[in-house]
This record gives C-alpha cells, structure tokens and sequence, in this order.
C-alpha cells in the first residue's frame, strides 16, 4: 500500500480528476504515448500520481546518461509530446498545481536527507570519480574532510559557489565588454527581434512582449530590433547568476508559467525540452531582471532566466535601484537544468564571441567575454 500523497500531490490529482477537459487530455496523453511504444512506468493517471508521490522524497543521484537527475520531467517526458500534451500542459490551473508540487519537492531537497548521493560512491555519487569529470569539484566552495563536503542540502550542493578567483571578471573596468551571466553552452543568437512574433513555430523566433510580458510592453518595446543572446546551462552546470554589466537594475520580477510545455512544432524530444528552449522564453516559469549600464550608448540589457522542467524556483538577489557591479551576483536556479537570454538595444552589440553553429558547444565560463558593444 502506498503511503498517504503529499498534499500538493492531492491537489494535483483533485484538479485532474474534478476537471473533464484536463482529465481526458491526461488520459490521451498516456494512452499516446503507451501506443507509440514508449515505457512510462504507469498507464492511468492514478498510477501517475503515485509517482509523482515517489519524487517528493527523492534525492537525485548522478548520471550521465538518464534523466534521473530530473525525475519528473523523466516521468512527464513522452505524455507531455504527445498529440494531447500539448495543449495541456499549457493549461494555467494545471502549471499552479505542478508549481505547488515542484516547491514540495523543492522543500524536501533543502532538508537533511537530502544528500543521499552526495558521496564519492559510484555510480550515483556526486562526488565519484566520474560525476567530477563532469563538474569538476575542486574548482568550488567545500570540504572534503566533513560529511557530505560540508553542504547542508542538496540545493545547498546544487547552487554550490565558485572559489575566490576561479572565475574572474573578464576587463572589469571596460564597459563596452560584456560577459556571460551564467556558466552556459551557447545555443541562440537573433538579431532584429520582434515586439510580437510565431514564437510556437519551428524556428521558434523570439516574441519581446511574450518574454517580457504584456505588463512590461515599455520594457519590451525598448528592445525592439535588437539582438538576444541564448545559453543553455545543464543540471550539472554553476547555477548562480551574475551581472553581465555594470549598472543599476531597472526592473526585478518573477513570471509564472509553464513547467513541461513542449512546442509541438518539434516533434518528440527525448531530451526533455532541450529543442524548446526559443519557445519557452515566452511562455515558461522566468525571472526578469533589467539593468541600465553605467555606459550610456548600451542602454538596458535584459537579463531572461527561464526555468525548464524540475527548476522549481528562480531566485532574484538583486533589487531595483540597487547598483551591481560587472561579475555580481544577481540570483539562481534551484533545480535543474535551465536556459538564459540576454536581451540588447538595436544597434549597441558589435560582435559577439560565440558563434554558430553552436551544436554541442562546450559551457562559456561565466563571467567571461561574450559580446563587444559599440
């Protein structure tokens, strides 16, 4: 017998089953991706629910090739590609119920037990041989004499910090470099972006007043015909953010949305929403900041951190009116993997470093060069 569920587990199943349009589109969904052969593990929406129970207490544990390390987006990840998927995991009332159960879980992994995995046993250890070839320990804040390497939590471990000088800000004192805001992969570069456009199509162009939202249309409106910048930061990536200019922030807020909506433009994506990561700049759970350069000819840059599938929380450190240095901290993710968009003025960026084709392009370390302005 399975123990009683989590009450946001609850709430989740109350809301499918008291709700006939989400009900069938749940059901289809499943029955979808069962018929086109994929293994889920369960085959109705009750069974569903006793997985999603499962993960609330879950400790993630290492690994390079599944998505155990996101445990639901695994259990989501064909119903939410599937015909009937789409729509639904769109669906507003369903995102505040996935929010509900993603900050329960999110609670579980700033507990104690917790750090199940973060040992140096293989294979699921954090700390094992082949986990540090991915992450690279040694470069970060920790103990290896305590439990655990002195961390908390696994968030405490997830949002791990960077030693003193192992990052260094790229020509801190010249305005016109601008650095990357997070430890990232290149993935994106658009120039002359709309106010409004087809974010949901194939190419998945970027939508200004989308990313922004429609409340911010003088923020977004201020970018038009600009360029953005995408990197993409997998879960075994520094999380932290940090300011890819100087200035004063401007704008500081947090957007909700979605949590594993696909752009059916793309067909089935094995990966999650790894070819999704255009679309849900305008659509996905996000944290906006905006700030104004101490250089009056770049004018404001938008910061975009975009939460994808198990990133339960984006978390804002830095405040309007405050001033932020090039390299400062400005917030983090919590949980998983996630993607960023720096957002320019027309006519400010003259170049930027990375360039296309960005297909497995290694991470740029946070805090170096990514773009010159004019």
């Amino acid at each position: 017998m399975h123990a009683p569920r989590t009450s946001a587990v609850e709430d989740l199943a109350a809301l499918l089953s008291g709700d006939p349009v989400l009900r069938m589109d749940m059901t289809r969904a499943i029955d979808q991706a069962r018929d086109a052969g994929y293994v889920l593990g369960y085959s109705s929406i009750d069974e569903l629910m006793v997985n999603i129970d499962y993960v609330m207490t879950y400790a993630p544990p290492f690994s390079e090739t599944s998505l155990i390390h996101c445990p639901l987006n695994a259990v989501l990840d064909w119903p939410m590609c599937m015909p009937s998927g789409y729509a639904l995991f769109r669906d507003p009332a369903l995102n505040q119920r996935l929010k509900r159960v993603l900050n329960c879980w999110c609670g579980f992994l700033s507990g104690p037990h917790s750090r199940e995995h973060l040992n140096t046993s293989a294979p699921n250890g954090w700390f094992s041989p082949e986990a540090d070839e991915k992450i690279g320990m040694s470069q970060f804040v920790c103990d290896t004499d305590k439990p655990y390497w002195g961390f908390s939590s696994w968030n405490d471990f997830f949002t791990r910090r960077f030693r003193e000088g192992v990052r260094p800000v790229d020509q801190p004192d010249n305005d016109k470099i601008i650095v990357s805001a997070c430890e990232a992969a290149p993935y994106n570069i658009q120039t002359d972006v709309k106010l409004t456009d087809t974010f949901w199509i194939k190419a998945q162009p970027y939508s200004l007043l989308d990313m922004f939202s429609a409340s911010q249309r003088e923020v977004a409106q201020r970018f038009v015909g600009g360029s953005i910048y995408q990197s993409f930061l997998s879960a075994f990536n520094y999380h932290r953010w940090h300011a890819p200019i100087s200035g004063v922030i401007k704008k500081a807020y947090a957007l909700d949305g979605t949590y594993y909506s696909d752009a059916d433009s793309e067909g089935r994506d094995a990966g999650g929403l790894n070819d999704s990561q255009g679309y849900i700049t305008a659509v996905a759970a996000r944290a906006v900041i905006v700030i104004e350069s101490d250089d009056p000819a770049i004018g404001q840059v938008g910061c975009l951190f975009v939460g994808m599938a198990d990133v339960s929380s984006c978390m804002i450190e830095a405040l309007p009116g405050q001033r932020v240095a090039k390299g400062d901290e400005i917030g983090f993710f919590q949980y998983g993997g996630s993607t960023c968009c720096l957002v320019f003025e027309p006519g400010v960026i003259s170049s930027f470093v990375p360039q296309p084709p960005f297909d497995h392009s290694p991470p740029v370390k946070v805090n170096t060069h990514i773009a010159t302005a004019r």
